[in-house]
Order: C-alpha cells, then structure tokens, then sequence
C-alpha cells in the first residue's frame, strides 16, 4: 500500500525530508518495531482518542501507554476514551485499520506529542499501513509536528 494522499500531501506540504523504511506486516506498534529493528523509544506511535467534541491523535513512544487523563487536561478537555479499533479506517481515510499515523494534523485533528519524543535523534513514523514506517531526522520531525500540542502524555507499559 502507498502512504495515504492526505498524508503524502501534508509531508510535501511542509516539504518534510524523509527515507521509506519496509518492514514485515505487523499487528501492533511493538510488532512493527521488532519487525523494523527500531528501537521502541524511536517509534511515534498513535493512539486516537475521542469525547464528544470530536477526535485527537496522541502521539507518543512506541514503548510507552497513554494517559488519556493527561492528555484531556492538556487540552482542557473532561474526559477522552480510547476509539474503538474498527472505527479508525472511517475516521482516517487511505488508512488501514489499526494502522493510525502520528500526523493527526492531516486529517485536520487535533494532534499531541508526548515531551519524550523531543530528545529523540531520529523518530519512525507509521504510513498508515501495517508494512513501512518513515523515518525522520529529530529536525524534520520537530518542524513535521510545528502546531501540535506537546507534554507530559505517556507513561511506562504495564506487563
């Protein structure tokens, strides 16, 4: 599959610089970081989560859990809830089910960044397929997510 029009045309917009990178199909962001031999801590994973306002991608580290708490506080928000699954390939067109890429902003939702992803030297992102990520320099990511909210959204999984 190639990367969704909506999005390919958000990455020109901003004339984004980035490499493909092709990876096994994968189930989950964990998966696709083993598949992909990228650290966790590198992959920007997406989490949509929604009240009846509307939507918001949370963006955060592959290895860590949102906080949707934190993330409705953020914005000022009562209380934000995890979107079901089956719903998110009709909120993202081009997008395969569960495949949720962190540039909510192309989509026009509101989108916010876990602090972490700051520090990161260089970040993957999913396309919106479960078989290639984007790989971006921490510069390109940072202009890449210029207007999105950032903070404190994550915390360690639990096993």
């Amino acid at each position: 599959m190639s990367i969704p029009s909506r999005l390919s045309d958000y990455l020109n917009q901003h004339a984004t610089r980035y490499d493909v990178c092709w990876h096994p199909h994968s189930r989950s962001s964990a998966e696709t970081a083993r598949t992909a031999h990228v650290p966790p801590s590198q992959l920007a994973k997406a989490v949509m989560l929604e009240d009846p306002h509307g939507c918001v991608i949370a963006v955060l580290p592959a290895d860590k859990s949102v906080m949707p708490h934190e993330v409705a506080q953020l914005l000022g928000r009562q209380e934000l809830r995890l979107v079901e699954e089956r719903r998110l390939g009709e909120l993202l067109d081009g997008c395969e089910p569960g495949a949720v890429p962190p540039v909510g902003m192309a989509w026009g939702l509101e989108t916010v960044v876990d602090d972490e992803l700051e520090q990161r030297e260089v970040v993957y992102l999913e396309t919106g397929d479960h078989e290639q990520l984007l790989r971006l320099s921490q510069d390109q990511f940072l202009a890449l997510m210029h207007g999105a909210r950032w903070g404190r959204i994550s915390r360690a999984q639990m096993h």
